[in-house]
């Protein structure tokens, strides 16, 4: 067991760039508790989003699994008990799934309960998603997948914000600033989802209209973060936001996936506007 917090802290950075281009590069230049808190909601996140994901597991071992995990998260049950959880898909399963229980550990404990009820409530609606084998057929089916993978994100984060330093977002774009997030990745990831049988697209909808969906949730993430003051935590939504609005342009262009240069590019821009 690790205890040591700058030890899971650099554990966790690690898994987070591997697992994460977008988010590593704002998460690490978080500060104190408020990295800790943010890098354990993503991990968290992360850990449950791998199940969802799993390309070889049966839906209903997934849909088993999500529940158990979010029914541990609301409880007061040890560690020992999510252990027993995993047990059975110890194989599978990717180790940043199998590690949830330090992502929590990494969350300080005055926002711990934050990160357990938000990523509980996200894996309970996969579950649910996973049982309706992801059939997205309406917008209002859109709005709700996007709402619990993504939107509840954006919620999370404004909750964090406030924890941290006593700062209040508009929820409604918080949503938006997730969900805006989520639509560019259906887009970038149109064509994966598409080999496996899985679309996000409603019924009907051709990708001009995912598009549009998209343009109109970042215009919302767009109006969140012009909300933030000066300091690390407008710095932290900016740069995702930035880097969605080049995916959907070089989307939109045809020319797929940012390259890591262009990536670098849109960094290098966001922080040296002085926004620190």
């Amino acid at each position: 067991m690790l205890n040591n917090q700058n030890e899971l802290l650099t554990i966790g950075m690690n898994f987070l760039l591997t697992n994460s281009r977008t988010f590593f590069i704002p998460i690490s230049r978080l500060s104190g508790e408020l990295q800790e808190a943010v890098a354990s909601a993503y991990l968290c996140m992360r850990a449950i989003d791998e199940i969802e994901d799993h390309p070889d597991m049966p839906r209903d071992a997934k849909a088993h699994l999500l529940r158990e995990v979010s029914r541990w998260l609301n409880s007061d049950e040890p560690e020992e008990a999510l252990d027993r959880v995993f047990a059975p898909y110890s194989e599978p399963l990717p180790e940043v799934t199998l590690r949830l229980k330090d992502w929590v550990r990494l969350c300080p404990v005055s926002a711990a309960s934050l990160v357990k009820k938000s990523t509980a409530v996200m894996a309970a609606g996969m579950a649910d998603w996973v049982d309706k084998d992801w059939n997205v057929q309406t917008l209002e089916d859109l709005d709700h997948y996007t709402y619990c993978v993504a939107g509840a994100v954006g919620e999370l984060l404004s909750d964090l914000w406030r924890w941290h330093d006593g700062t209040e977002t508009d929820r409604e774009k918080a949503v938006a600033f997730g969900r805006g997030l989520q639509a560019v990745n259906i887009l970038r990831n149109y064509g994966e989802d598409e080999e496996r049988g899985v679309s996000f697209f409603p019924d009907d909808w051709d990708q001009e209209r995912m598009f549009a969906y998209a343009r109109l949730n970042l215009e919302g993430a767009d109006a969140y973060v012009e909300t933030l003051q000066p300091g690390q935590i407008l710095e932290f939504c900016t740069i995702p936001l930035a880097l969605a609005h080049g995916t959907l342009e070089a989307l939109s262009s045809g020319d797929g996936k940012l390259s890591r240069e262009r990536v670098m590019s849109i960094v290098s821009r966001v922080t040296e506007q002085g926004i620190q």
